[in-house]
């Protein structure tokens, strides 16, 4: 059977440890005779991770390194989110959902406005939380900057990093739990240790694919 992108995350042991980057393209020149700064944010804004599995056997250890072979390099891509925000801690993350739709569409940068949500719920996403828009090869992963509070139709405007870049077919679903975006590996190079206990290591990196 073919292999076909993206790949999901292997099952047999989680992660130990994953750190996550949010890389904005902001330029800042500074007078070198009076230190005022002059400041120009641009578009450019994405994800980046590190990931560590913790030193495990090897029969769980060769689906992560099969899993990482298989990208070949930087071709492939695969889904990742953040494993510790699984669940929203807003109301929507104790199944107070509804079917929450990109409302309008043309919908570009930091706002984006949604319907079909449960209703009329205050702090149905908080500060933190995460949305998922689209899915397999579109999904996007975009953290939640303010609290979101719904009206008498499910509406709401949520204010997400990173801002869209392309924008959402309007009645694109919004996924509340178990978010994920698209990523890639950021080098073509991968490796593995096995140390004298016959345990291996697996670290590597990752970027939003784009």
């Amino acid at each position: 059977m073919a292999i076909e992108y993206p790949l999901s995350l292997p099952t047999t042991i989680g992660m130990a440890k994953i750190e996550l980057r949010a890389v904005n393209a902001v330029a800042l020149s500074r007078s070198p005779f009076t230190f005022s700064s002059q400041v120009h944010a641009y578009s450019g804004q994405m994800w980046q991770a590190d990931v560590s599995i913790p030193p495990v056997r090897k029969d769980l250890a060769e689906s992560w390194v099969a899993f990482l072979l298989s990208l070949q390099g930087q071709k492939g891509t695969f889904l990742m989110g953040d494993p510790n925000n699984a669940t929203p801690r807003g109301i929507a993350g104790q199944g107070l959902v509804g079917s929450p739709l990109v409302n309008g569409a043309n919908q570009t940068g930091g706002t984006l406005n949604i319907i079909g949500a449960s209703r009329n719920k205050t702090g149905w996403l908080l500060a933190g939380d995460y949305i998922q828009i689209g899915q397999g090869s579109s999904a996007k992963l975009h953290k939640v900057l303010q609290d979101v509070n719904t009206g008498n139709l499910g509406e709401a405007a949520i204010e997400l990093w990173p801002h869209m870049r392309t924008a959402p077919a309007n009645g694109t679903l919004i996924i509340v739990s178990d978010t994920k975006g698209l990523f890639r590996l950021s080098s073509n190079e991968v490796s593995w240790s096995i140390n004298e206990l016959n345990a291996y290591g697996i670290t590597f990196g990752a970027v939003e694919a784009l």
